[in-house]
């Protein structure tokens, strides 16, 4: 491998969404696992995406796109359901580097 130090020759590993979404699930198994922004709280009354939405949506739901590393190191997702019907809810999700779910924001996909 060229002339560079082993730390900057070895590959990143990047998260795929199946193994993302396999991790937000298992991970929402247990209501303790999950941290709420003060953002998603206020979106959730606002939009009236209820707990018990987010908590079916991070669940059952799957992967929409690539997870994208923050700069912290972790990853943000947004997982999605079909709720009420025929209205789809997402939730942007960050999977914590300590173990752990951060709720970032909830949203129905059909108003955007």
């Amino acid at each position: 491998m060229d002339d560079l130090p082993p730390e900057q020759s070895v590959a990143r590993y990047r998260l795929t969404p199946a193994i993302a979404e396999r991790r937000i699930k298992k991970l929402a198994e247990n209501s303790e696992n999950l941290k709420w922004s003060l953002h998603a709280l206020e979106r959730m009354e606002l939009r009236e995406i209820f707990d018990a939405d987010v908590l079916r949506i991070l669940r059952r739901g799957m992967i929409s796109g690539d997870p994208e590393e923050t700069p912290k190191g972790e990853w943000k997702c947004k997982m999605i359901l079909r709720l009420r019907g025929s209205r789809e809810a997402g939730t942007v999700v960050i999977i914590l580097k300590k173990g752990g779910l951060l709720i970032k924001t909830v949203e129905w996909e059909d108003l955007q």
